[in-house]
């Protein structure tokens, strides 16, 4: 089969035939149908965060399954999945024995430590896969599985209560998915944004007001949660400033500069506002993730490229000049 293999850190990936796996007694193979680009493939082909090599990238994949080991009983040939990010876990450790898989130092995952979607078949253990639903386009799908994934588990996890107020920071591949998510949900919702030729899209996509800066969001009468999903610190630190009381701040983007978040303490103190690392939290974020996307009330905004294509594919999520999620697609 063809794949797209990473050879060793700050190499090309390359276009290549290697052997179509074979599903062992709880796996299942999948013929992938489209697989994310996400960046943080990015930082795994610099090296940023460890891999094992040779590897096949990609942690959004869809497609359809085309064999299942012995033991598999809960999925069939012919079932439309998608593997998140956590396929299996020692099931011994502390984490793991209170329900927290994704705190488990032992992961088995997505792309990292085993292959990923970017290829024409894929090996997944069939406990991790989760059904598609009806309607949902594999293109629409693939996406949900990290960055649809991430905001709503971000969303979740801030536990928004009635009539609080909610700010997106960041609209880009990730914000994009959280201005949806926030409205779909039935919370006003505020995007943060710089880019006046995005403004209009922006409120299309749900977007109660669009607004340049924290002064701004301040006078806009301030938000209770802040989800951030930018690539730098600075548009974080402006809005804050409109940050309320038992205000949360959803920590979902990392900078792509050396830059060091200097928060304002005395501030954090006395408001008892709360800063929150997230990714994706509970299996049970995933499942709603993909019923509001297969309801139509959250749209991905994609690019697709062949996986032919991957590499420019790569150059162009690594430039930033992808406008929201690339697809590979076979």
């Amino acid at each position: 089969m063809r794949a797209a293999v990473l050879s060793a850190p700050r190499t090309k990936w390359q276009i290549k035939d290697i052997p179509e796996p074979k599903p062992a007694a709880d796996q299942v193979v999948i013929k992938i149908h489209a697989s994310g680009l996400c960046y943080t493939d990015v930082h795994f082909t610099e090296g940023a965060i460890p891999l094992k090599f040779p590897a096949v990238l990609g942690h959004e994949p869809v497609g359809e399954i085309v064999s299942i080991g012995e033991a598999v009983k809960t999925r069939k040939v012919g079932d439309r999945v998608g593997v998140p990010w956590i396929q299996s876990t020692c099931g011994r450790c502390e984490w793991c024995l209170r329900g927290k898989k994704l705190f488990c130092p032992d992961q088995i995952a997505t792309g990292q430590n085993i292959y990923g979607g970017h290829a024409e078949f894929m090996l997944a253990f069939a406990d991790a896969t989760m059904l598609i639903p009806d309607g949902l386009s594999y293109e629409q799908a693939a996406p949900i599985f990290c960055a649809g994934y991430t905001v709503w588990s971000g969303l979740r996890i801030a536990d928004p209560q009635p009539h609080e107020r909610i700010a997106v920071v960041g609209v880009g591949g990730l914000g994009h998915l959280a201005v949806q998510y926030a409205n779909a949900a039935g919370f006003e919702t505020f995007a943060v944004s710089h880019s006046q030729d995005k403004y209009q899209m922006i409120r299309q996509l749900g977007a109660h007001e669009v607004i340049a800066d924290g002064q701004a969001l301040q006078k806009a009468g301030g938000v209770d949660v802040i989800l951030f999903t930018a690539n730098s610190y600075k548009p974080l630190l402006d809005a804050m400033q409109a940050l309320r009381p038992d205000g949360r701040v959803i920590m979902m983007g990392i900078s792509n500069s050396n830059e060091t978040l200097q928060l304002d303490v005395p501030t954090l103190l006395l408001k008892r506002q709360r800063i929150i690392g997230s990714t994706q939290n509970s299996v049970e974020y995933l499942y709603e993730a993909l019923d509001y996307a297969a309801k139509g009330k959250v749209k991905v905004m994609t690019e697709t490229f062949a996986l032919a294509d991957i590499e420019r594919a790569y150059e162009k999520v690594a430039s930033g000049s992808v406008r929201f999620r690339a697809v590979i697609t076979n």
